[in-house]
């Protein structure tokens, strides 16, 4: 008999502490909910998609994504549709994602991951912590590597060469009207300064922060990066008729790039390869 309890007291604690802790204990689990998109993206890169169960409708990549049932906005996600989903794990972003969305869910018995990764750096811990969860810590420590890798190379040649000339001043144009930047603590921040460049919006007092014209033409970027958008068209080239002054104008060094820097995944080195490949193509 007390044997018999002993199995059931047992068993009920590690039920319990699956259920708190989160940790690969549990059964893997099969329906995933997605509060973000950088979370869907990663989700996807680990071989995960068939479990992803509903996404934000700001999921967008990869295109099969697109098709999933949606459960509202990244700052705003109904708690009803996802509930409706019957999700047995609902990953969430600590940048940018509702606290209290959270909480309601644990009050709900309903298991939750917070991604924590908020710069380039801790990208791969962020993986690695996914991974855990999942119940697939060697794909996932395999991909988190790998960026890591990358990452350490940039930084070996970036010390390489940091004394051998000045630092040239680039922009990153997020949208043109009003006229947006990335900012300090972003993904294109931390690329743009592991590439030896100096963000002109790297002081600025938010991340994504609204620039005039006049600010632009003090600073005057040596390079001028620029984010493909449905903006990007007659409003972009008005914008820089107004810039004509600027040598990264007259010289020809205004780049467009894809939208690969503008979610922390497993996209940004490519990101960062494809910024790269525009400077030494100069």
């Amino acid at each position: 008999m007390r044997k018999r309890v002993n199995t059931t007291v047992f068993y009920f604690v590690a039920v319990l502490w699956c259920i708190l802790s989160g940790t690969a204990f549990c059964a893997p689990p099969a329906r995933i909910v997605s509060l973000a998109p950088n979370i869907t993206e990663i989700l996807y890169d680990l071989g995960l998609g068939d479990r992803v169960v509903a996404v934000t409708t700001f999921c967008d990549y990869p295109p099969e994504a697109v098709n999933k049932p949606k459960i509202g906005g990244y700052a705003n996600p109904s708690l009803e549709a996802v509930v409706a989903m019957k999700p047995d794990l609902v990953i969430m972003s600590d940048d940018g994602n509702p606290l209290e969305m959270n909480e309601k869910l644990t009050r709900l018995g309903i298991r939750t991951h917070a991604f924590r990764a908020k710069r380039l750096k801790e990208l791969p811990q962020g993986i690695r912590d996914l991974g855990i969860a999942l119940d697939i810590k060697k794909e996932a420590f395999k991909k988190a590597e790998k960026i890591e890798r990358e990452i350490h190379r940039y930084e070996r040649n970036l010390s390489k060469t940091a004394h051998q000339r000045p630092r040239k001043k680039a922009i990153f144009i997020i949208q043109p009207e009003p006229l947006m930047v990335a900012g300090p603590g972003t993904v294109i921040d931390d690329s743009l300064t592991l590439l030896g460049l100096q963000n002109i919006a790297s002081d600025a007092g938010s991340q994504y922060p609204k620039y005039s014209i006049e600010e632009v033409i003090r600073r005057s970027p040596d390079i001028i990066f620029v984010g493909k958008g449905p903006m990007m068209g007659q409003i972009f080239q008005n914008l820089l008729k107004r810039l004509t002054m600027l040598d990264a104008i007259k010289k020809g060094r205004v780049f467009y790039t894809s939208e690969s820097l503008y979610r922390l995944g497993p996209r940004v080195i490519t990101g960062i390869k494809e910024l790269e490949g525009y400077l030494h193509a100069r």
